[in-house]
């Protein structure tokens, strides 16, 4: 039997299978972010018992902190890092599913109506809960943000520590570790913007003409 599959059918036939491939890639992402995230907290909790029971032997106390507050503030940075590509990433698959839902608008008043932009999430839409409250916000509560803080966290901890060490008051080691604390949030928050600016620029295509982002 010759094959009546005619072009336009055998697109709409791709188009929802690579619909379903960008959805499955959200989901994945979001599984990973999961996962990264529990290894850093994990480790950090297992870090601070471990803490708890060397400090009762303060001679080895000195030289624990110093083994394992580095290795878990570069786990953090590592952790954060990746957090950060996974959310390229995820932007990424939800640009592909803008732009096959632009074609599925085009196949009739109907769905034009049932896939318009008003039901849509981002890029399509900026009136997403999680884009309501502006940018700020929307940088300041990700994944990323909230283990890059518990990170800075441990810096100003290892900082306020060594500070001390060294012959260091109480109140200047303490002002010393929050302004480690506030340098690398800076520096994090500002990396978060320069890694997604490429995908929020991809996205103008099929959002509004002024995106929250």
């Amino acid at each position: 039997m010759a094959d009546t599959t005619t072009p336009h059918t055998a697109l709409l036939t791709a188009l929802t299978t690579e619909h379903f491939v960008q959805q499955s890639a959200i989901s994945a992402t979001i599984s990973e972010m999961a996962s990264r995230t529990t290894i850093y907290i994990m480790s950090l909790s297992s870090a601070l018992v471990a803490t708890g029971f060397v400090a009762q032997s303060p001679e080895f106390l000195q030289p624990f902190l110093l083994a394992v507050l580095p290795s878990l503030f570069l786990l953090g940075s590592f952790t954060v890092l990746r957090l950060i590509d996974i959310a390229a990433e995820n932007m990424q698959a939800h640009i592909g599913i803008a732009r096959i839902r632009a074609y599925y608008r085009t196949l009739g008043d109907d769905a034009a109506f049932q896939f318009s932009k008003e039901f849509g999430r981002w890029p399509e839409n900026d009136a997403e809960p999680s884009l309501r409250s502006g940018p700020l916000l929307a940088h300041l509560t990700t994944a990323a943000t909230m283990i890059a803080f518990v990170n800075g966290i441990v810096a100003a901890a290892g900082v306020t520590r060594l500070a001390l060490y060294i012959g260091s008051a109480l109140a200047p080691a303490l002002c010393l570790g929050a302004g480690t604390t506030t340098g690398l949030m800076i520096l994090f928050y500002w990396y978060q913007r320069l890694r997604t600016k490429g995908m929020v620029r991809l996205a103008k295509a099929y959002g509004p003409e002024k995106s929250v982002l």
